[in-house]
């Protein structure tokens, strides 16, 4: 299996996947998780303290996937630390042989495990991008020489459905101009306003990722659709959800749809980033389904 870059520059329809660290230190589920997706995925997130809970740190877990011979793709969020640590993960990411960062800005404190920790903001998303670019040319950010460059590969996120998509399209063009070489997508649902949304950025050359976040019952959809900006998931995939009449049934249709929902954006970007949370070890039954093996 190709890595990440190589796969994107090679221009194959690239498979990631989504890994959360676990809360302690017991590795064994996030782990037997990760071997089942050996030889299926390019590449596999590891979130940073996702949702604002408080997990083990993301570099840690990267290193076991890189032993397990994954290309682990290291979430890293301006929240949590100021421009110093930012750029001492950096550097050890690095040096653990860690190649692909995705820069985020994190999840607001009060929705965690911590509310009365207080955000750093440092700096923003955008920024690390740049962080990136100067650390691979032998720079910190105060323009001090290192003692050896980095080789770090920069993503950033998008929502393709965005209530401004005029906002969305400038944010998008700004991480391009930072220096993004991938992006992966919030959840996608509808295709056709997917399609929309890539004929907008087409212009950019940039890699795309179709964000695929795994519903797992009508509740779900209908929380995300009231709480998440940036992700509608339509009334007739709702509709679906509502008439199964037990978990197993309705997390079995989140798998269809999310299956479907690959085939339909794999002509229009160029790949597919898969997130299900809480049922992280069917991800291998949704890229089967979606004709992806």
């Amino acid at each position: 299996m190709l890595r990440l870059r190589e796969a994107l520059e090679s221009r194959k329809f690239v498979i990631t996947a989504e890994l959360e660290p676990p809360k302690g230190t017991d590795l064994t589920t996030v782990l037997n998780q990760a071997k089942a997706l050996a030889g299926l995925v390019h590449g596999v997130n590891v979130t940073d303290n996702q949702t604002a809970v408080m997990r083990m740190c993301p570099l840690a877990v990267c290193k076991f996937l890189l032993d397990l011979g994954l290309d682990p793709i290291m979430q890293i969020t301006v929240r949590d630390r100021n421009r110093m640590a930012l750029q001492s993960d950096l550097l050890g990411a690095h040096a653990l042989s860690v190649r692909n960062i995705l820069s985020l800005t994190g999840d607001p404190m009060k929705v965690g495990d911590h509310k009365e920790a207080k955000p750093v903001f440092d700096l923003e998303s955008t920024q690390i991008l740049e962080m990136i670019g100067s650390l691979n040319r032998g720079k910190d950010l105060a323009g001090n020489d290192l003692a050896g460059n980095t080789d770090l590969w920069g993503g950033a996120a998008a929502s393709p459905d965005a209530p401004d998509q005029e906002l969305e399209l400038a944010k998008f063009e700004k991480k391009i101009s930072c220096g993004a070489r991938f992006f992966q997508t919030q959840g996608v649902y509808d295709p056709q306003s997917f399609e929309r949304f890539m004929l907008k950025v087409k212009r950019f050359k940039t890699k795309v990722l179709a964000g695929i976040i795994v519903l797992k019952s009508a509740k779900m959809a209908e929380y995300m659709n009231k709480n998440i900006p940036g992700i509608k998931v339509p009334e007739p995939l709702v509709e679906e959800l509502r008439a199964a009449s037990e978990k197993e049934q309705a997390i079995q249709v989140g798998i269809d749809i999310a299956a479907r929902t690959v085939r339909a954006v794999r002509s229009i970007c160029d790949g597919v980033h898969i997130m299900a949370v809480g049922m992280r070890d069917r991800v291998p039954e949704i890229i089967k389904k979606a004709g992806l093996t």
